[in-house]
């Protein structure tokens, strides 16, 4: 597995203090989340860990790993950068960390938008993300409890707050976020549960 003292290292001079604090308390959520749901808890630390490493990046380097990496924006994302950081992120850990785990690459691509049909690790990353110790929003008490009962509850729960949340500043929405939102919508009505 990866040396995650030496990930710490090369993050905490990558990043403010903030950012910095932020990433060391989303790995420690995945790590527990990832032992509770039995997901790999290395894998889940190491992604955490390396989640935000480009969020303080230029626009232009985050874009020049993204083309590195053969990724491209789409017209969609161009008019919001603050999903760039997670493909540039997962570009950065690959080609400049060594980072191969497809697993662990693919829970830094997508922690911010999710997609359809996530894996395991993918859902304890994105939802360590929102329940980091240091977050401080509205509702934030609701989403710790429902990240405590299922992964899935907790998600629709927060893709419902970030969807409503960019169409009421009229700020375009991912096509990920909708899939991912839908995709967890029809599981939660395949099973027949109350959401």
């Amino acid at each position: 597995m990866y040396n995650n003292d030496e990930f710490i290292k090369i993050i905490k001079e990558r990043l403010s203090e903030k950012r910095f604090q932020h990433s060391l308390n989303v790995a420690d959520s995945a790590k527990r989340l990832a032992i509770k749901f039995g997901s790999d808890e290395e894998k889940a630390y190491t992604a955490a860990i390396l989640h935000d490493i480009m969020k303080e990046e230029t626009i232009d380097i985050q874009r020049e790993y993204m083309a590195r990496n053969g990724e491209s924006i789409t017209e969609l994302e161009f008019p919001n950068p603050l999903v760039f950081h997670q493909m540039s992120g997962a570009a950065y850990c690959r080609l400049e960390l060594g980072v191969d785990d497809e697993d662990i690459l693919s829970a830094i691509r997508f922690h911010t938008t999710g997609r359809r049909n996530m894996s395991l690790l993918e859902k304890v990353v994105y939802t360590a993300d929102f329940i980091s110790a240091d977050r401080c929003y509205p509702d934030i008490d609701i989403m710790r409890k429902k990240a405590e009962i299922s992964l899935d509850e907790a998600m629709l729960y927060s893709l419902k707050y970030t969807i409503t949340d960019l169409a009421k500043k009229e700020k375009p929405i991912h096509p990920d976020a909708i899939e991912c939102y839908n995709d967890i919508l029809e599981n939660f009505k395949e099973k027949d549960l109350d959401i």
